[in-house]
């Protein structure tokens, strides 16, 4: 229609009809260098318009929104070329009605695939497409989802792990805990020793298929991605938490059975003059079963103590095969199970060379014991 007019005889969105000398203007403006740009993205999208592109169309190859080009699109109907200069409004965010917020939060608060949604969380966007699907809204950005959720402290596009306690954080625990902690802060006679005992398992030679390159002056070492597997070991490692020294001892199985010769082991390196040992251990049956009971029973200066469940934190040798994991392992390629075996046996030793121990004093615990603490709790 004629002037921008639509059947009724009102000034359409969706239309307009340029004269000669808008037209003139207009393109003026695309070629003045000075000319802001967001002066030149609106006079592009009316002559794009125009021309019978629609609104999505022209929102496309301008990099604006629809809703965006409809909107200037009326104020040049209504103002003509003034209405394309108007700033009236500029940085307005757009407003919804209470309801759109309280569907929002309730999605939120809600798994996806509660919802037929098949993500495992949800973010901006999809919450997006969600209110936009089951009609609450015709459109919404995902950086207004994202303010509407920010003013309620929601972030379900996070998540943290977390564990049902199978053990109650009660006196019992308490105990257990603190039974541990003692032995890591109290002061040891001469003949005594606090060693911490895990194992490290499924350690994989990973031989890689080509040889890895060191770096170079402007780029990173680079790693094969392909690799072939040769089996893997376990390590049995002790770490003594008053000097930082650590006895380890690789085998193909996890049994008790190399549990007791990792025990043979430390009962033939560990001098004589010490006489009672306390092994820090967690709860796996390797470490409770029958025949290494017997052997506890045939070997007295040993006495096992073990930590809470679910509490490896407490055990100070899963620290050191953190730092073994990040200095040795960030790069799994040895040659075989027998290079993989000596590289570790090296490491253990060169680390002994300059043994540490880890500082850990009562406040290491302040705070999950804060959990067990009933007057806590109460307060």
């Amino acid at each position: 229609m004629p002037g921008g007019l639509d059947m009724s005889g009102r000034k359409s969105p969706n239309v307009v009809t340029l004269t000669q000398e808008e037209c003139n203007e207009l393109h003026r403006w695309i070629r003045c260098p000075s000319m802001p740009s967001g002066l030149v993205r609106r006079a592009r999208a009316v002559l794009l318009v125009s021309e019978g592109k629609s609104l999505s169309e022209a929102g496309r190859m301008v990099g604006m929104g629809r809703r965006i080009v409809r909107l200037w699109v009326t104020r040049f109907n209504s103002k003509r070329i003034r209405g394309l200069q108007d700033e009236t409004g500029r940085g307005r965010k757009p407003s919804f009605s209470p309801e759109v917020a309280l569907y929002l939060v309730k999605y939120a608060c809600e798994r996806p695939e509660q919802l037929g949604r098949s993500v495992s969380l949800w973010d901006c966007r999809e919450l997006a497409h969600k209110l936009e699907a089951d009609g609450i809204v015709e459109s919404i950005s995902p950086e207004t989802v994202r303010r509407i959720l920010s003013n309620h402290h929601l972030k379900p596009w996070r998540h943290h792990m977390w564990l049902n306690a199978k053990i109650p954080r009660d006196e019992a625990f308490r105990d257990q805990v603190m039974a541990t902690c003692d032995l890591y802060t109290k002061v040891l006679l001469p003949h005594e020793m606090v060693l911490s005992l895990d194992e490290k398992t499924s350690l994989q030679p990973r031989t890689r298929k080509h040889p890895t390159k060191p770096a170079k002056a402007g780029k990173p070492a680079l790693v094969e991605h392909e690799y072939i597997r040769k089996g893997a070991l376990n390590l049995f490692a002790a770490f003594d938490t008053r000097t930082g020294q650590v006895y380890g001892r690789c085998f193909r199985r996890k049994r008790q059975a190399e549990c007791i010769a990792f025990l043979n082991y430390l009962n033939e390196t560990i001098p004589d003059h010490i006489t009672r040992i306390f092994v820090v251990c967690d709860n796996l049956s390797v470490h409770k079963g029958k025949e290494v009971v017997q052997w506890l029973n045939s070997h007295p200066r040993f006495s096992f103590h073990f930590t809470p469940v679910h509490c490896s934190w407490m055990n100070q040798v899963e620290q050191w095969f953190s730092i073994l994991q990040r200095k040795r392992f960030t790069i799994a390629d040895f040659e075989s199970i027998e290079d993989l075996r000596d590289k570790i046996y090296l490491f253990i030793d060169q680390w002994n060379d300059r043994a540490h121990p880890f500082k850990w004093t009562t406040k290491s615990v302040a705070k999950v014991m804060a959990l067990a603490d009933p007057l806590k709790e109460a307060a």
